[in-house]
């Protein structure tokens, strides 16, 4: 093998001897060129597998022959100087021999880099020929979108219906052939006639342009005709105003008062107006007026002017001069106190007539920082009544109007947070200022369309005009009632303190003709008084006995025994019943709780007062009641068993007929009395 490798190699040793070795040169230059490119064709032809395999055994054989020559040297002997040139020609041929395998490798590698590179060069040219399309095709869907997303004007008018367009549109303009089939055209067919009928309008626009500049012109000259006018009108009502006064139509009092009703705070004003059409439509004889300074109510809403500085020089020198004292704190509160509970310059008035001509003077302010209202109350009669002690408190300003409504006692004020404005200035209770400002009733506040909720704190609250109507007529009533009913216990009252217990005709027949017992005392007594009574706890503990509620005290006489009854008249009398509480002092003090009989007594007149009502509207209840107590009284001594142990003749003798003189195991005495048979029987 290594002599077939260096007979391979020995044409490529080239000589240079002489001219003709040039020329052989430069022919062996150009077989060597040839060869060397034959080199890279055979590149292609040459199987890289063998050449390895080649490659490998030319490394054994290099191996070995080294080895072999290093043996040789190792050995020293002279002779095998020869051996050792031969094995270094077959090496140095082995070794021209991997030069070719390493010239053939390299040849192969550079051949697979520009396979590699041209590879690569179009795949990079692929690459940027697929950006661009994916460029192109971004590019494309932007535009598409914004095709898809387009808006024309036209979209945002509103056009005519198509049924509407086809009905009115001329033909020249809907087209129908056309515009049927193609959305386009029918499109531009219905802006063609929303811009025909928007000409039209256009035009009447300007027709009505100049129709109201005609009429504003004749405006200005009736204006002016008017403005003359008033004048005349003027003279025209003061003339008038006797002939008003005689024909009893004020219309210019009214009209002054809505002029200064403009200036009322908003419950007031709501009073004012929800009580003036009450009284137009339903209630002729209820008066509605405004009272006080409309100049003061005025410099309210104006704005504080600032101060100029006008002094002369000696108010100057007089101000450094003088030295005020500091205000002490409790100046500083009750002034706090003052601007807190202050009342608004105008208030409502309001006369409720009766039939008798009895006169009930209301009158409303208004709180202005406390933002609630109260009423002061004041009756006039028609008549001069008798004076009497015990009905002091029936016409009194603090005591006329409680408990209107139920639990309504006008003392407390009705809005929440008024307690936190007490608070800053030290203001325990509005009751202590009941007297000078009026009593802060609920139906007050209905009335001037004011509600404050306390399970839902509002932080304003206004004036509403449907509260204050939804509570006129009904709290109308209710005054006018408990008008009446004071003025009719005021009478009676006048009767019982000189021992007489009135009773009309009409309630003659629930009583026998003759009654012995009577009525030696009436008084009034105050609360502490009442609750002191032993006989009274259990009216006390059953809550029918309030500070609120009027107390008096009835003595009824017959020989020697005394009744006692203790009267507890309720505000809403005669709508709720007077309960009475007994007291016999006859032989012995006898009440409910040891006495059935007194028990069955307290019955007749506090459980069976309905027979007692009377005529409507029941204003005889309390006077039958005692008369009533004066006829048990009777019945009571009457049927007691006569002491034997005492000589003489019985103390009450048996004046009434009686059925039966006592039933049952409490021994209960015959109280009912039977019209028109005139007996008494057991109930």
């Amino acid at each position: 093998m290594s002599s077939d490798s260096s007979k391979k190699r020995k044409p490529k040793v080239i000589r240079t001897d002489g001219g003709l070795q040039e020329g052989k040169r430069g022919k062996a230059d150009a077989d060597q060129d040839v060869r060397y490119y034959s080199e890279e064709c055979e590149v292609d032809l040459r199987d890289p597998i063998k050449d390895y395999e080649l490659y490998r055994e030319t490394c054994q054989e290099l191996q070995r022959l080294m080895a072999e020559i290093q043996e040789l040297k190792s050995r020293g002997i002279k002779d095998n100087a020869s051996e050792i040139d031969e094995r270094r020609i077959q090496s140095c041929v082995h070794f021209m021999t991997l030069k070719k395998l390493n010239r053939l490798a390299h040849i192969r590698l550079k051949k697979g880099r520009d396979q590699t590179h041209e590879a690569k060069q179009k795949v990079d040219a692929y690459h940027l020929q697929l950006q661009n399309l994916l460029y192109e095709v971004m590019h494309l869907q932007k535009e598409i979108t914004k095709c898809l997303e387009f808006k024309s004007k036209h979209e945002e008018i509103e056009l005519v219906s198509l049924e509407e367009f086809y009905k009115e549109a001329p033909p020249e303009i809907s087209r129908p052939a056309i515009t049927l089939s193609e959305p386009h055209q029918q499109t531009l067919a219905r802006l063609d006639w929303e811009l025909e009928q928007r000409k039209r309008l256009a035009e009447k626009y300007r027709e009505c342009l100049t129709s109201k500049e005609k009429i504003l012109k004749e405006i200005e000259v009736k204006k002016e005709y008017l403005s003359s006018l008033q004048p005349r009108l003027n003279s025209i009502m003061q003339a008038s105003l006797p002939v008003q006064e005689y024909l009893f139509m004020p219309f210019d009092q009214a009209h002054k008062q809505y002029e200064t009703a403009r200036h009322l705070p908003p419950p007031l004003y709501v009073l004012f107006v929800q009580a003036s059409a009450y009284g137009q439509a339903c209630d002729k004889k209820l008066v509605v007026a405004i009272e006080g300074s409309v100049e003061e109510a005025k410099a309210l809403y104006k704005p504080p002017e600032d101060s100029q500085d006008d002094e002369s020089d000696s108010d100057a020198e007089e101000e450094q001069t003088t030295k005020r004292r500091r205000p002490t704190l409790g100046v500083q509160l009750d002034d706090k106190r003052k601007e807190m509970l202050k009342r608004h310059p105008l208030s409502v008035t309001v006369d409720l007539k009766c039939k008798d001509e009895n006169v009930l003077h209301l009158t409303f302010y208004y709180l202005m920082n406390l933002n609630v209202m109260t009423v002061k109350a004041k009756v006039t009669t028609a008549v001069e009544m008798t004076t009497a002690i015990s009905a002091g408190d029936l016409l009194s300003p603090d005591s006329l109007l409680n408990c209107l409504y139920p639990g309504d006692h006008g003392r407390k004020t009705p809005n929440p947070a008024n307690q936190f404005q007490f608070d800053k200035v030290g203001i325990l209770t509005l009751s202590d200022y009941v007297t000078e400002l009026g009593h802060p009733y609920v139906w007050v506040q209905k009335l001037g369309g004011l509600h404050f909720p306390k399970d839902q704190p509002q932080h304003t609250v206004t004036a509403d005009n449907s509260l204050s109507a939804s509570h006129m007529e009904l709290t109308v009533k209710l005054l006018r009632t408990r008008l009446q009913s004071r003025l009719a216990l005021h009478k009676q009252f006048a009767s019982l303190e000189h021992g007489v217990v009135p009773v009309s005709s009409e309630c003659q027949h629930l009583f026998p003709t003759k009654i012995v017992s009577r009525l030696v005392k009436w008084v009034a007594i105050p609360y502490e008084d009442y609750a002191e009574l032993p006989y009274t706890k259990d009216v006390i503990e059953a809550g029918l006995a309030e500070d609120t509620h009027l107390y008096y005290m009835a003595l009824i006489e017959r020989g020697t025994a005394k009744l006692q009854a203790a009267v507890v008249l309720n505000p809403g009398y005669s709508t709720l019943s007077p309960v009475f509480s007994l007291c016999l002092n006859w032989k012995g003090e006898r009440t409910s709780s040891n006495d059935d009989n007194i028990r069955a007594m307290e019955s007749e007149v506090n459980v069976n007062y309905k027979e007692l009502w009377g005529p409507k509207p029941g204003y005889q209840l309390l006077t039958n009641q005692l008369q009533r107590l004066c006829m048990v009284l009777d019945v009571y001594l009457e049927t007691e068993p006569h002491d034997t142990s005492v000589e003489g003749p019985k103390e009450f003798p048996q004046e009434k007929m009686c059925l039966r003189l006592v039933r049952g195991p409490m021994r209960l005495k015959p109280f009912k009395f039977n019209y028109p048979q005139g007996f008494f029987s057991h109930r």
